[in-house]
């Protein structure tokens, strides 16, 4: 089942793969090039074979043909599921077909319980051949509390702050989480720090909401903006229903990708007037 955490998580690996990388050599040695290139790449990775078969997310390093390149599959596991023991193997064979390429498996797992079962070695039958998936959790992921470290390794430290979630110091981890994105591109800093809040629950995530309405750094601004505006496109697609006024699905589509504050109370404005669509884009 898709919920907030796991597509706050593969987010999160998939944002900035060349950030994605920084955690993986520093978590597994990974002999990714410092330089080298990363891009987000099909995780749909049926093409060899009958049955379908999807990882969460799948990166390529490396766009140089002369160069060695990686393919990494990012999957996250947030129960024990012996299916997907099953399908690992294949996802990895998969990609190393398509891609042409040595492929590794990471799996994130925030409970530590799912961790220490996912980092279990996985026989294939065949002698030698013998899957441990690269895991990671709880006992991983170090507490980052330093600044400096957060902006050397951001998506370490994003991935930390939902799998130290439950650590005392979870405040902390958050308030030096916030501090270090605005180090990045503003949209690139929103864009985590929403991944970041909707994967939290309880506690934490209400710390992460208080932190980024703060709006002491330029991207908790355009965050809270870009919250005002979610609210205000499902009060207007409430009104309109309320009104009887028909929307088609590009219509749909148009209010709901809308992210400009003054156009959709515009857009209220007109409905509480008008009777068609037509009338309220006008």
């Amino acid at each position: 089942m898709i919920t907030p955490l796991h597509e706050g998580l593969v987010g999160i690996t998939t944002l900035d793969p060349e950030l994605t990388a920084r955690m993986l050599r520093e978590l597994f040695a990974l002999p990714i090039p410092d330089k080298s290139k990363g891009t987000q790449v099909s995780c749909d990775l049926s093409e060899c074979v009958p049955a379908v078969y999807r990882a969460d997310a799948a990166l390529l390093y490396g766009d140089d043909p002369k160069e060695a390149r990686l393919g990494v599959i990012a999957e996250v596991q947030l129960e024990q599921d012996e299916t997907k023991r099953l399908s690992w193997l294949a996802y990895i064979a998969n990609l190393r077909a398509r891609d042409k390429c040595p492929v590794c498996l990471v799996v994130i797992c925030p409970k530590r319980r799912t961790a220490e079962w996912a980092s279990l070695p996985i026989e294939t039958g065949h002698p030698g051949l013998t899957l441990t998936p690269l895991v990671i959790g709880p006992d991983n992921t170090p507490v980052i509390t330093d600044v400096a470290e957060a902006v050397g390794n951001i998506g370490l430290a994003a991935i930390s702050a939902i799998t130290q979630s439950k650590h005392p110091e979870i405040e902390t981890i958050l308030a030096t989480l916030t501090e270090a994105l605005n180090s990045l591109d503003p949209d690139v800093a929103r864009r985590y720090a929403e991944y970041v809040t909707v994967a939290l629950t309880g506690n934490a995530q209400k710390e992460m909401e208080r932190l980024m309405a703060t709006e002491t750094y330029r991207y908790q601004g355009e965050y809270a903006q870009s919250l005002l505006a979610k609210g205000e496109v499902k009060s207007l697609l409430i009104f309109l229903e309320a009104r009887g006024i028909a929307l088609s699905d590009s219509d749909r589509e148009r209010i709901t990708t809308c992210g400009d504050m003054a156009r959709l109370e515009l857009w209220m404005r007109r409905a509480a007037q008008v009777s068609t669509a037509e009338e309220v884009f006008a």
